[in-house]
């Protein structure tokens, strides 16, 4: 027969709490949504040049929010446990 103390040893253990896990996914998708805001802006003939290049949504807000989501990750591992 096991005794309570034997359970409880064999019980695993996260590295984190649930919050940081859900944060960490709210990272990652913030990171994910910057990325698509770059995308495109490509041009069919390449012998044409496209100013949509520089759109603000490609210069500043597409790597304003890849750089808030890798903060955010970074502050879900950094964030202690209770």
């Amino acid at each position: 027969m096991k005794n309570n103390k034997d359970e409880q040893e064999q019980k695993q253990e996260f590295l984190f709490d649930n919050i940081n896990y859900k944060i960490l996914l709210i990272g990652i998708g913030v990171i994910v949504l910057g990325f698509i805001l770059m995308s495109g802006g490509g041009s069919k003939d390449p012998n044409v040049f496209n100013e949509e290049v520089f759109s603000f949504r490609r210069i500043r807000l597409a790597p304003t929010t890849v750089l808030t989501g890798f903060g955010i990750t970074i502050y879900s591992i950094f964030k202690k446990s209770k």
